[in-house]
């Protein structure tokens, strides 16, 4: 029982309620209906078994717990990469590691590292051959070949039951080995950290829990595999022994060794262990042969009794609250200030606190993300594939009869970066009541652009093309009373579902690509473009623009729908074979030109003469179908190279610039001339984390590198880095490092020395 509990008001005025609660009708049913003493102080014991077990299994579990962060800690601890701790000059340095990772657990027995396919293995004490190893370490059922194996090809954590092990060739000891691949649950481990546990480690732990308890103790694993048996009295087969695996979480009666047992069950959310006591129902009646002759003795059993159960009820009830203030007070204060506040009885409002301020970050991330979401939805179509808990996380509904997509550029802004975000703040989210409508905005990766979704319920008396323009107006004046501008407005073609959005994307984008012939500040609508009057057998001008522009996005499945259709028509059709097939060059060319445009040419003069030569339309669609589908790939693949130079200049940028306090995704987005949202989407995919965490691990390293090489004052090494906020990086200094700045330079800095005692203390 942690001894701080004892200083809340909370936690007291849960025991005493518990205490008050029960002790008294367990009084009163000892001195009234003693007949049933046997069994309620049966209950009374299971109870607190129940509640001692649950206990044991929250320490072991939590220790397990602390060697997977001790193993996740290893995986990105860069003095124990593959380079360093191979190189002879950084190996002492990543001993040392190992030793201190070792010193955070107590009940680590050994730590080692192995890398995969590595000929070697290391630990604190050094590195070694696995001759040595096995020389130093041998077990007595996990024979060499198999210890490399596992080590090897293991992706989860893994604990091995205990097993004999046979230390130095002559001491014998029974270990645990728990194996955990790092980075843990990567798909794709590149090493593997054994621990190798002392049984006695854990049976101590569940004997200092269950205290004077007489039975047996069994810990199996999700298999059911006896991982440590800890035994009082009798023992049971291991038959017996593997029978109480699957049992349900509570209290169970069962007949062992011709006996009635009482058994104790509970399993563990986190690795699905089994936890089990074994006591033999006798224990309970012997227990009540004292309390035949001293009803006194009797009360106070009773009592005692009552006060375990309300202290683990109250422990139970407390312990949730008190887990959600150590992490608020972890993310909120300082440890000092925590130690200070526990008496207090705030721990709700500080709980509230850590809420609020998760929340402002989720907030911060929200804008990102839902962009990323709509992104998807323009590109690929298809809303209902989209989450539907995601979709009410965001506030997007897509329960409108009629659907369409415009694209809106500006150029003539002043402070462009201000206005610009003020912009998307409006269009991120607008309704229209008296038009009922709703758009939401989507930013694209061009600084001067921006999609807006809109969906809308037109009257049956109205057509929709013409709800479509007061829409459009209504937006353009909007934007013009806010800021001033005088957008340039493309328009695709409305559909009734939304999962034709992507078709209207591309159509709105059809229509800005000609917004110049119209001049700026115009509105520009796809089903004005380009038809082709009075020759309905022909395919329409506007129908081939939507081809290229999918063409030139990549996207085959819009070029699929519009070749087939075009191509089906003319089957249908009376036209002469020979003025079908001329129609259908229009399709060609209108394909072979685009990919010129692209600069891939390179991808046609084998399949356009299959084309031209072809038997039939069939033929024909197929031909230009894989067409389509190459020009596509090809042009995903040149976005991707183009992507991943661009987001390789802006990593480079933010490399040479992170110690700057100005550094943000907007300034880096300007800097580059595209929109915040692809900056961050495209950084998080390259880099593996989101920006702030990238920029505050370099500002990290680069004080500890300080603090390691330099006696400079810390405050000034703070600012130096880029970071203003000197008591809050403190606190996430120790909170990352487990170390204040100044034990951190005392510790590891090469002038530690020469430094004052107040230098060293100033941060604590």
């Amino acid at each position: 029982m942690n001894r701080n509990y004892f200083k809340s008001k909370l936690f007291m005025k849960y025991i005493w309620s518990y205490l008050f609660i029960l002790l008294i009708p367990l009084i009163l049913m000892t001195v009234f209906i003693y007949q049933n003493a046997v069994t309620n102080l049966r209950s009374e014991i299971e109870q607190s078994r129940l509640g001692q077990l649950t206990q044991t299994k929250v320490i072991i579990d939590g220790r397990m717990k602390e060697l997977g962060e001790i193993a996740s800690r290893i995986s990105y601890d860069k003095r124990l990469t593959p380079f360093r701790v191979h190189d002879s000059y950084y190996s002492g340095e990543a001993i040392e590691a190992l030793d201190q990772y070792k010193a955070t657990s107590s009940i680590i027995g050994e730590l080692f590292l192995y890398f995969h396919k590595d000929e070697k293995i290391y630990s604190a004490k050094g590195l070694s051959d696995f001759d040595v190893f096995a020389s130093s370490f041998s077990f007595n059922s996990w024979g060499n070949e198999a210890v490399v194996q596992d080590l090897n090809d293991v992706r989860f954590p893994t604990m091995r039951p205990a097993d004999t092990v046979i230390r130095n060739a002559n001491m014998k000891e029974s270990m645990l080995a728990y194996l955990v691949p790092i980075t843990p649950y990567s798909p794709n481990p590149h090493g593997t950290i054994m621990y190798l546990i002392k049984e006695s480690e854990l049976t101590s732990l569940i004997d200092s829990v269950l205290g004077n308890y007489q039975g047996l103790t069994y810990i199996l694993d999700n298999k059911g595999q006896i991982l440590v048996d800890n035994r009082q009295g009798e023992a049971l087969t291991n038959t017996e022994a593997k029978s109480l695996f699957g049992l349900s979480s509570g209290i169970h009666d069962k007949i062992l060794n011709g006996k009635p047992h009482s058994i104790v069950s509970v399993t563990s959310e986190n690795n699905g262990w089994t936890y089990v006591t074994v006591m033999p129902s006798s224990q309970f009646f012997s227990s009540v042969v004292h309390v035949r002759s001293f009803i006194v003795l009797l009360f106070i059993i009773v009592v005692l009794v009552g006060a375990a159960i309300a202290l683990v009820l109250a422990r139970m009830q407390y312990q949730p609250i008190s887990t959600l203030v150590e992490f608020a007070n972890s993310k909120s204060k300082p440890k000092l200030e925590m130690d200070k506040s526990a008496g207090s009885g705030n721990e709700l409002d500080r709980i509230r606190t850590a809420l609020q301020e998760y929340s402002s970050r989720i907030d911060l991330q929200e804008p990102y993300a839902r962009n990323h979401f709509l992104s998807m939805l323009l590109k690929y179509g298809n809303a209902q594939s989209l989450a539907p808990e995601l979709q009410e996380a965001f506030d997007l509904h897509f329960d409108r009869g009629s659907h369409f997509v415009m694209v809106i550029g500006w150029s003539e802004m002043e402070d462009e970066r201000q206005e610009r975000q003020e912009l998307i703040e409006l269009l991120a989210q607008i309704e229209f009541p008296e038009l009922a409508a709703h758009a939401y905005g989507v930013e694209l990766p061009q600084l001067d652009q921006i999609a807006l979704i809109i969906s809308f319920n037109h009257s049956q008396t109205e057509q929709p093309f013409t709800a479509v323009r007061h829409i459009v107006e209504a937006v353009r004046c909007s934007m013009l009373e806010m800021f001033d501008v005088t957008p340039t407005i493309a328009v695709g073609t409305c559909y009734a579902s939304p999962n034709q959005l992507n078709q209207s994307f591309i159509e709105a984008c059809s229509a800005f690509e000609l917004r110049a012939a119209n001049g700026h500040g115009t509105v520009t609508y796809f089903e004005n473009l380009l038809h082709t009057p009075d020759h309905t057998f022909w395919i329409p001008n506007n129908t081939l623009l939507k081809l290229s522009q999918s063409l030139k996005l990549g996207s085959y499945d819009v070029a699929a729908q519009i070749i087939s259709p075009s191509i089906r028509s003319l089957q249908t059709s009376e036209l002469s074979a020979l003025l079908k097939r001329c129609i259908c060059f229009d399709v060609l060319n209108t394909m072979l030109k685009t990919a010129s445009e692209l600069g891939i040419p390179h991808l046609t003069p084998d399949m356009a003469p299959n084309m031209i030569y072809s038997h039939s339309l069939d033929e024909l669609e197929n031909g230009l179908l894989q067409l389509a589908s190459r020009i596509c790939k090809q042009v995903e693949r040149i976005n991707k190279k183009e992507e991943q130079s661009q987001i390789d200049k802006i990593v480079s940028y933010i490399d040479d610039r992170y110690t700057d306090h100005t550094l943000s995704l907007e300034s880096i987005a300007f800097e580059f001339g595209i929109s915040p949202s692809h900056v961050s989407r495209s950084f998080k995919e390259k880099m593996g984390l989101n920006f702030i965490p990238y920029i505050w691990q370099k500002r990290m390293d680069e004080v500890m590198r300080h603090l390691k090489t330099s006696n400079a004052p810390l405050k000034e090494i703070i600012v130096q880095v880029g970071y203003l906020d000197t008591p809050n990086f403190i606190r996430k200094f120790k909170k990352e490092t487990g170390y204040t700045p100044g034990q951190y330079r005392k510790l590891y800095g090469e002038n530690s020395q020469t430094l004052p005692a107040s230098e060293l203390e100033d941060d604590e």
